[in-house]
C-alpha cells in the first residue's frame, strides 16, 4: 500500500478523547481541528486543536452525529484525516464511508469491518461460523414482540442490548418478566439517542461473569496483533468504572487462547487498525465472545501502561499505510496498570449527574500517574453529554502496588464546585473482595451499594443523626414515665440531638 503523511486531522469527538488524540497529533507535527457544539466553545478540546468549528447546538443528534456539518468542517479547515475518537459516529460504518467519499482518510476500520464487527448481531454471526463461542443469544435484530418471546424462551435473566451500542448505553439486564417490556422501551430509547439507531437484540445473562476484553490491532501489512488483555468487570449500570490490565483471572494458557480468538476474528473481517474483542468469562474460566468494538476504547491507558506503546500513535501509523511500529511483541504485560473513571455525579443523590462550574482543579502527579482530562479550573460542566470529565490510571510492578498508588492519586484529586464520584472510586479500591481479585460484573450490585454509596462525611453524619434520634426518642419515653412525679424536670436540659448539632440543631 502507497504512504501517504497526515498533515491535518479533524477529531470528531470532544471531552478527553479528543483531548488524547490532539496530544499524539501535536507531538507529531500534525494539525487538529476540533469541532465542538454551542456550548463546547470553550470546552478543553476546544482550546487545545490549532482550528476549531461550530458544528450545531447542544443535542447530539444536532452536532456531533451530524456527518455532513463534521465532513463540511473538514473540507473548510483543509482536514486530510478524520479521528472519531469513541462513542458518537466512531462505529458507523456510513460515516467511515461518507470520508472515504469525501477523500478524507477514516483514522479506523474499513466500513466493511465495521459492517460486519460493529454491528453486534452480525459480529455475533461471524464468530459463530468461526467456532467462537458466544454466550447464547438472538441471530438478529428483534422486534419488541420476539425480545420478549426470546427473554421467555432461554429463561430470565437476560439481557437486553443495543444492536449498534457500545458503553454501556441501551443496555438493561432484566430479571423479572413483569419488566421486560419497560426494558426493552428504554432501551429503544437510549440506543436511538447515542448511536441514532434502536435496534436491540437479546442476550442470555451469564451469573457472575467477569468482562475481560482483548486489545487487538492490525495493519495493512498484513500484521495483526493482539496486545493482551483488560478487565472492566467493575461496573454501574453497565458503565465501566475500575478498568485493570492484566487480568488477575487471566493465566498465561488463557491470554494465548483469547488473544488467538481476538486475532483470528479480526482476520476474518479484514480487519484494520484499532479494535476489541470483548469476551465474558465465567466462574470455571471458561470464555464466550461477547462483542467487538470497532474503535479506540475508554481504557486504553492501561494497555499503553502495560505494552509502552501509543495506540492513538499506532492508529496514525497504520492510516499514513505504515506497518505498526512494536516489531517482536512483549510475550506478557510490563507491570500492572489500573484505571478509574471521574464523573460530575452525586453518589449520595443516586450517581445524578452534577453540572456546575469547577472552581478549583487540583490534579495528583509522581511517577506512574497519568491524568487524561477533559476539563480545567472555570469550566462548566454541562448536561447535555456523558458526565465523564477524567480518567486517572496509574502504573506499578504489581496489583497490590498499583492500587495502592491509585488511592493515594485519587485522595489527592481535587475538584471544587461539583461533586464527583472520587470517593466512591476509593471505596471500591479498598474493598477487600476487589482487593483479592475476586468481583465479578455483579460486584456493584452486591457491595457498594446504600452507605457504601455514600461519602464517609455523609456516612459520619448520617450515624450522629440515627443515634442522636435514638437516645432523644429514649430521653422522651423515659420522661414521659417520670413527668407525673417530678414535674418540674419537664422542660429542663437539652436533648440528645442538641447535644449532638447544637441548640437550633432541630
Amino acid at each position: 500500500m502507497t504512504t501517504r503523511k497526515i498533515k491535518r486531522v479533524l477529531v470528531a469527538n470532544r471531552g478527553e478523547i479528543a483531548v488524547r488524540v490532539m496530544r499524539t497529533c501535536h507531538e507529531r507535527g500534525i494539525e487538529t481541528v476540533a469541532v465542538y457544539s454551542e456550548p463546547d466553545r470553550v470546552a478543553l478540546h476546544t482550546r487545545t486543536a490549532q482550528r476549531a468549528e461550530c458544528i450545531g447546538p447542544a443535542p447530539s443528534r444536532d452536532s456531533y452525529l451530524r456527518m455532513d456539518r463534521i465532513l463540511d468542517a473538514a473540507k473548510k479547515h483543509g482536514a486530510d484525516a478524520i479521528h472519531p475518537g469513541y462513542g458518537f459516529l466512531s462505529e458507523k460504518a456510513e460515516f467511515a464511508r461518507a470520508c472515504a467519499d469525501a477523500g478524507v482518510t477514516f483514522i479506523g476500520p474499513p466500513a466493511a469491518a465495521i459492517d460486519a464487527m460493529g454491528e453486534k448481531t452480525r459480529a455475533r454471526a461471524t464468530m459463530k461460523a468461526a467456532g467462537v463461542p458466544v454466550v447464547p443469544g438472538t441471530d438478529g435484530p428483534v422486534d419488541d414482540a420476539t425480545a420478549i418471546a426470546f427473554a421467555r424462551q432461554v429463561g430470565l435473566p437476560v439481557m437486553v442490548k443495543a444492536a449498534a451500542g457500545g458503553g454501556g448505553k441501551g443496555m438493561r439486564k432484566v430479571t423479572r418478566e413483569e419488566d421486560l417490556a419497560t426494558a426493552v422501551a428504554g432501551a429503544r430509547r437510549e440506543a436511538m439517542s447515542a448511536f441514532g439507531d434502536d435496534s436491540l437484540y437479546v442476550e442470555k445473562f451469564l451469573e457472575k461473569p467477569r468482562h475481560v476484553e482483548i486489545q487487538v490491532f492490525a495493519d495493512t501489512h498484513s500484521n495483526v496483533h493482539h496486545l493482551f488483555e483488560r478487565e472492566c468487570s467493575v461496573q454501574r449500570r453497565n458503565q465501566k468504572i475500575i478498568e485493570e490490565a492484566p487480568s488477575s483471572v487471566v493465566t498465561p494458557p488463557m491470554r494465548r487462547a483469547m488473544g488467538e480468538i481476538a486475532v483470528k476474528g479480526a482476520r476474518a473481517v479484514g480487519y484494520l487498525n484499532a479494535g476489541t474483542v470483548e469476551f465474558l468469562v465465567d466462574a470455571n474460566r471458561k470464555f464466550y465472545f461477547l462483542e467487538m468494538n470497532t474503535r479506540l476504547q475508554v481504557e486504553h491507558p492501561v494497555t499503553e501502561w502495560v505494552t509502552g506503546f501509543d495506540l492513538v500513535g499506532a492508529q496514525l501509523d497504520v492510516a499514513e499505510g505504515l506497518p505498526l511500529p512494536w516489531g517482536d511483541q512483549p510475550e506478557s504485560p510490563r507491570g500492572w496498570a489500573m484505571e478509574a473513571r471521574i464523573y460530575a455525579e452525586d453518589p449520595a443523590q443516586g450517581f445524578l449527574p452534577q453540572p456546575g462550574r469547577i472552581t478549583s482543579l487540583r490534579v495528583p502527579d509522581g511517577p506512574g500517574v497519568r491524568d487524561d482530562s477533559g476539563v480545567y479550573a472555570g469550566y462548566e460542566v454541562t448536561p447535555f453529554y456523558d458526565p465523564m470529565i477524567a480518567k486517572l490510571s496509574c502504573w506499578a510492578s504489581s496489583r497490590q502496588a498499583v492500587m495502592d498508588k491509585l488511592i493515594r492519586a485519587l485522595n489527592e484529586y481535587s475538584v471544587k464546585g461539583i461533586n464527583t464520584n472520587i470517593g466512591y472510586l476509593v471505596r471500591i479500591l479498598q474493598h477487600p473482595a476487589f482487593r483479592a481479585g475476586d468481583y465479578d460484573t455483579g460486584f456493584i450490585e452486591r457491595h457498594m451499594q446504600g452507605p457504601a454509596a455514600l461519602p464517609p462525611e455523609n456516612l459520619r453524619t448520617a450515624a450522629l443523626l440515627a443515634a442522636a434520634f435514638f437516645r432523644e426518642s429514649e430521653e422522651e419515653r423515659l420522661r414521659h414515665q417520670v413527668v407525673a412525679a417530678r414535674p418540674s424536670e419537664g422542660g429542663g436540659g437539652q436533648t440528645a440531638w442538641q447535644r449532638a448539632f447544637g441548640p437550633g440543631g432541630r
